[in-house]
This record gives structure tokens, C-alpha cells and sequence, in this order.
């Protein structure tokens, strides 16, 4: 049977040290955790223990997030990207299914799009495709300056390496607001995922509106749209946690969704 317990370690990927934790055996399942959280974060989504009884669950802290370093201080999607897949080839792993929130959901479309035959079925939770000017323009607004002592404890409690790199992750919005080749998806290019794919939205997300998710579902061939009532950004915690967890996992298995 699968042991539900985590197990946690640091592997040399690329040019940083990258912590993961796995547990389970099964399918592989890559979960990729939203801007300033960190592996962990799935616990307040699904019920790992009971996850890992049917896959074998790897949960990496993306480059500069949790205790992951980065030592080169410049923070691309692109690049999450290719650490995750060096990471999945320190594993061994060659074929896997993938859930992503924001951050991770964006990486995800790399992965995709990059070696498209490894990924065999996604969850994108509040993705999109370009930085549309409304999100720029919130992007633009993020700094490190004027944080609550309550924004650094939460903050603490999920970055491991110190204060100047929850700085840098503060920071970092501002940069991605001025990006325009990072995240630069065409319908074409998202024609190329061959995936089974659900892509999740709230209808009333501030930064990427329901109208990209709906690109979205109309370039990647294999896909279904759920757009979740009165729900804004990354909209899977609290009351949609529960139906979430059962929809997701019911699509990775093939149980339901794409067109």
C-alpha cells in the first residue's frame, strides 16, 4: 500500500537547489503551487494523504519560492519550466499528469507546449496565456514596502531562506508587468498541447477575466471550461475546496470533462 507520509529533499537542479517533497506511488502527479506560496500550500486543497494512495504526488517549491534558492535573482515562467522538468528527470519521471494554481498554472503552459507528449493530462487553475493590462497594471502596484507584521509572518512561514527573499519575490510583479516574451501564448501555440485539459476559472477574477479563459478553452484541443460563479482569483480554496478536489481528480482520471 502507499505510504502517506511525506517525504522531503533538496536536489542540484539547473543552477539552484530545488526542495520537493513526493509521496505515494502510483501515476506521477506534478502539483505547482501560485506566486509567493510554496509546495505545502496543496494541503489546504486536497487531502494529501488520501492523493498519494492513488498517485505518486511531487510537490516542488518553484525557483525562489519555500526553500528553493535562486541564486541568479531573475524569476521567468519559462525557466520554472525547465527546472521542473530537470527535476523530473533527476526522478525519472517521463510521463506524468499536472495540476497548477496562477504561478504554477502558467508554468504548466510551458511544460506543455515545450514536451507536450509527457504531459498526459492538466488542471490549469487561474492561468492565462499573455499579462493582460488589467493585471499589469495591479502588477505595477506590488512592493515590499508598507508589508503588515501579519503579510511577513504568513510570508515567514512558507520562505525558508530569509527576508531578502520575500523581498525579491515582492518585487518580482513589477518585472513581470514590463515582460511581453515570458508569457506570450498565441491560439496556434496552444494548438500544439495535446493534453486533456480542465481549465478553471473564477468568473470575477481581477487579473485574467473569464473571456481569456474562454481563449483558452477554444485553442487547446482537448479541454473543458469551468468557470466558477462570484469566484475571483485562484478560486479553489474555502467553498469550492471540496468540489474542486473531486472534479480535478475525476478528470485526471479520464472520468469526465473535454469536448
Amino acid at each position: 500500500m502507499a505510504t502517506a507520509t511525506s517525504i522531503g529533499r533538496t536536489a542540484r537542479i539547473n543552477d539552484i537547489e530545488m526542495y520537493y517533497e513526493t509521496r505515494g506511488d502510483g501515476a506521477p502527479l506534478v502539483l505547482l503551487h501560485g506566486f509567493t506560496g510554496a509546495g505545502g500550500d496543496w494541503a489546504h486543497v486536497f487531502d494529501l494523504a488520501e492523493l498519494a494512495r492513488e498517485h505518486t504526488v511531487i510537490a516542488p517549491d518553484l525557483r525562489g519560492h519555500g526553500r528553493s534558492t535562486n541564486p541568479a535573482g531573475s524569476l521567468t515562467l519559462r525557466q520554472c519550466a525547465s527546472d521542473v522538468f530537470a527535476l523530473l528527470d533527476h526522478l525519472g519521471v517521463k510521463a506524468f499528469r499536472a495540476i497548477g494554481l496562477s504561478f504554477g498554472a502558467k508554468c504548466l503552459l510551458h511544460l506543455a507546449t515545450q514536451q507536450p507528449e509527457r504531459v498526459e493530462s492538466m488542471v490549469l487553475v487561474s492561468a492565462t496565456p499573455y499579462f493582460p493590462e488589467q493585471a499589469r497594471a495591479i502588477m505595477r502596484s506590488v512592493s515590499d514596502e508598507g508589508r503588515s507584521e501579519e503579510e511577513w509572518r504568513d510570508m515567514r512561514s512558507r520562505h525558508a531562506l530569509g527576508d531578502a527573499q520575500i523581498r525579491a519575490l515582492w518585487r518580482q510583479p513589477r518585472r513581470f508587468a514590463d515582460s511581453y516574451d515570458d508569457m506570450n501564448f498565441t491560439p496556434p501555440y496552444l494548438s500544439t498541447i495535446t493534453a486533456r485539459t480542465m481549465i478553471v476559472n473564477g468568473d470575477r477574477d481581477p487579473l485574467y477575466p473569464a473571456e481569456i479563459a474562454l481563449e483558452m478553452y477554444r485553442a487547446i484541443p482537448s479541454s473543458c471550461l469551468w468557470l466558477l460563479p462570484n469566484s475571483g482569483h485562484g478560486p479553489i480554496f474555502g467553498e469550492w475546496k471540496e468540489p474542486f478536489a473531486r472534479a480535478a481528480l475525476a478528470f485526471l482520471r479520464g472520468e469526465q470533462g473535454e469536448r
